[in-house]
C-alpha cells in the first residue's frame, strides 16, 4: 500500500509541527510500500507555509498545497486530487500520531479486504491537553466514538472516495461534512473496521472562558450544517444527529432553563472548576448551554429552508 496522508490545516503551526514530525517518524516492514503527507493549508495567516519551505530537510514526505480558506472539505477534496497513493489517511492538523500509526492501519485493511474490499478503517482518537508530551495521555471513557466515518483517524481506498463524489463543498462552516460523505459510502456498501492499534492524540488547549465565544460560534455553525445535512439526507437517524427533534429541544432546553443558563450566568462556576483543576469537567458542564445554541441554530437554519422554499 502507498498511503497519502491527507491533512487540511488553518492556523494551527505549533501543534502542526508535531503532528508533521510525528509522521515522519513512521516505523514500518510490510504492506505499506511508502507514503506521503500532503498538506492543504486553508488560507492560514500564521506563516504556516513559510515555516514549512524553511524546513524542507526535516520533512522530506511532505508535499504541500495552498488555497483560499474554503473550509475542511475543500481542501481535503484537494489533497485528494493530488494524492498519489491508493489508499487516503485523512487526519486533523492537531493530531499526534504513534510511530506504528500508518502500519496498524495496513494491518487491519489487508486483514479486512481479504474477505471484502468494501472495507476502511477507523483508529481511535485520544483527546489531549498536553502540549509538551500529548501522546502520555491514557484512553478516556470520553474518546469513545461511535461515528461511521469521522476523518480525524480514517484509511480508506482512494477510488472509493472518487467513486462517491469526494466531500460536498456546501459544508463550508463548521462540522458534518465528512459525516455526510458516510452516508454516501454507507449506500455504497462499504463497512467500518474499527482499528484501535492506529493511535492518534487528539490535541487542544485546557478549557478556559476566552474560549466560549468561539466555542457558540461553532455550535451555531455546526446547527446551519446540520440542516444542509439533514436536506441531503432527510432521514431520522439524521435528525438524530443533528439535535433536530423535540427531545433534544426538551432536554437541552430544560437543562439550560430555556437559556437562562448561559456564558455569563455560568462564568462563576466554570471560574471555580477550572481554578480547581477541572478544566474538563467545566466543559463538560458547559455543554448544557453549548447544546441549547447547537439546538435553537438548527431550528433556525431550518426554518429559514421552510421559508426560503416557499
Amino acid at each position: 500500500m502507498f498511503f497519502s496522508v491527507v491533512i487540511p490545516t488553518y492556523n494551527r503551526l505549533p501543534i502542526l509541527e508535531k503532528c508533521l514530525k510525528a509522521l515522519e517518524h513512521q516505523v514500518y516492514e510490510n504492506l505499506v510500500t511508502d507514503y506521503e503527507i500532503i498538506l492543504v493549508d486553508d488560507g492560514s495567516t500564521d506563516g504556516t507555509i513559510p515555516w514549512l519551505e524553511n524546513h524542507p530537510l526535516e520533512f522530506p514526505h511532505v508535499r504541500h498545497f495552498s488555497q483560499l480558506h474554503q473550509g475542511a472539505a475543500a481542501a481535503r477534496n484537494l489533497g485528494v486530487e493530488w494524492a498519489k497513493g491508493d489508499t487516503i489517511v485523512f487526519i486533523d492538523s492537531d493530531l499526534v500520531v504513534t510511530e506504528t500509526f500508518l502500519q496498524s492501519h495496513a494491518n487491519r485493511l489487508a486483514q479486512a479486504q481479504l474477505s471484502s474490499g468494501k472495507v476502511f478503517t477507523y483508529g481511535r482518537v485520544i483527546n489531549t491537553a498536553n502540549f509538551e508530551n500529548p501522546t502520555a495521555e491514557p484512553y478516556k471513557i470520553t474518546d469513545f466514538s461511535a461515528a461511521y466515518f469521522a476523518t480525524g483517524n480514517v484509511a480508506i481506498a482512494r477510488h472509493w472516495l472518487i467513486e462517491v463524489g469526494l466531500f460536498d463543498l456546501q459544508f463550508q462552516q463548521y462540522g458534518w461534512e465528512d459525516l455526510e460523505l458516510g452516508v454516501r459510502l454507507k449506500k455504497l456498501g462499504l463497512k467500518l473496521i474499527k482499528c484501535p492499534e492506529a493511535v492518534g492524540y487528539h490535541w487542544h488547549p485546557a478549557f478556559s472562558l476566552k474560549q466560549l465565544p468561539q466555542l457558540i460560534d461553532r455550535e451555531i455553525q455546526r446547527g446551519r450544517m446540520g440542516v444542509v445535512f439533514y436536506q441531503k439526507h432527510p432521514t431520522w437517524e439524521v435528525r438524530m444527529m443533528i439535535q433536530m427533534t423535540f427531545l433534544h429541544q426538551i432536554l437541552w432546553g430544560t437543562l439550560s432553563l430555556g437559556g437562562v443558563l448561559n456564558e455569563r450566568t455560568m462564568a462563576g462556576l466554570l471560574q471555580w472548576l477550572i481554578d480547581q483543576g477541572k478544566s474538563q469537567l467545566a466543559l463538560e458542564v458547559a455543554r448544557i448551554f453549548l447544546n441549547w445554541y447547537n439546538v435553537q441554530a438548527v431550528y433556525q437554519a431550518y426554518l429559514e429552508t421552510q421559508a426560503n422554499s416557499e
